[in-house]
């Protein structure tokens, strides 16, 4: 299979299935809080709706406001590239490991947090101060909860820690490995915004952290933007899913090895979106001077996770 072929296989696999993990855990959660909730293809109508709406923006705003929404929007589709989600390597492997990986995430947070300034609005000046405070927490311990795993592989690069992953030498309940699962689930639920961490079903002051900076944006822009976060989750629990729970991955790119390997992927990743609307139901949101200490114990799983890879070899 050729380099544009599997982009583009790749590319409308990330486009296509983000929004639906999204529609799937809002019904779920409505599903358990015994509310009807909406279907799970509404996330869909939602992007075709404001696709086709204008767009609002404030005299205040600059280029950088009218620019975050691509920029977000593309790095977090590279970053997608770079991540093997149902063959063992990449698209873009060649091009970047676990630190690129981490690197374009970064720059579309450092855009949306620049977004949400822009418009010179109280609001997205608190959410992009709450979300750089967040992310100081949350990407050293995405940083160390990797580098747990690309010891074992020897490599940063994704395509050969699943790998190596997918190896006989591979322990799933070495502790390093459990450890760095824990972190990496906790950075999943503040990456992505969800409970205790984030409430990405209200607009209240006290709570909003990613609603805030995208507040001013509508149309095409909030378009892109809200499409982007479900890009996102879906990356950041393919990660999750591949790297410690290797099981059903294509190794070779036959037509049917890829099509059981997109089953294998489809139910790991609703079962972890699964145990996300578990913890979303069953937490309450954490005050926001709590949310570092939640962070904090995420680090401090994946230092040690990091630790234990050289007191257990």
């Amino acid at each position: 299979m050729n380099l544009a072929l599997s982009i583009l296989l790749q590319l409308f696999l990330l486009l296509a299935l983000s929004p639906l993990l999204s529609g799937c855990i809002r019904n779920w959660k409505a599903k358990l809080q015994n509310r009807r909730g909406s279907p799970i293809w509404q996330p869909y109508l939602d992007l075709v709706k404001l696709l086709r709406k204008d767009m609002v923006i404030s005299e205040h705003a600059s280029w950088i406001f009218r620019a975050m929404p691509y920029v977000l929007f593309i790095s977090t589709l590279l970053a997608g590239l770079m991540m093997p989600l149902i063959s063992q390597v990449a698209p873009l492997s060649l091009f970047g490991g676990a630190l690129a990986f981490v690197g374009l995430l970064a720059l579309g947070r450092f855009f949306l947090a620049l977004g949400g300034l822009d418009p010179a609005s109280a609001f997205g000046g608190m959410g992009s101060s709450r979300e750089m405070t967040i992310s100081a927490i949350a990407e050293p311990a995405l940083m160390l909860a990797i580098f747990t795993v690309a010891i074992t592989a020897g490599s940063t690069n994704l395509s050969q820690m699943l790998v190596a992953a997918s190896g006989p030498t591979w322990k799933l309940l070495n502790p390093a490995h459990v450890l760095a699962f824990a972190a990496l689930f906790i950075v999943l639920l503040a990456e992505t915004g969800r409970i205790p961490v984030d409430n990405p079903a209200t607009h209240l002051e006290l709570t909003m952290i990613h609603e805030a900076m995208i507040l001013e944006y509508s149309g095409r822009y909030l378009a892109f933007v809200e499409w982007s976060a479900s890009i996102k989750q879906l990356v950041l629990m393919a990660l999750l899913v591949n790297v410690f729970f290797p099981i059903g991955i294509a190794e070779a790119l036959s037509p049917g090895a890829l099509g059981l390997s997109l089953l294998w992927f489809l139910a790991k990743v609703f079962g972890i979106a699964g145990a996300v609307v578990l913890v979303e139901t069953t937490n309450a949101k954490l005050r926001l001077f709590r949310v570092p200490d939640l962070l904090s114990a995420a680090f401090i799983l994946a230092a040690l996770a990091l630790l234990s890879t050289f007191l257990f070899r």
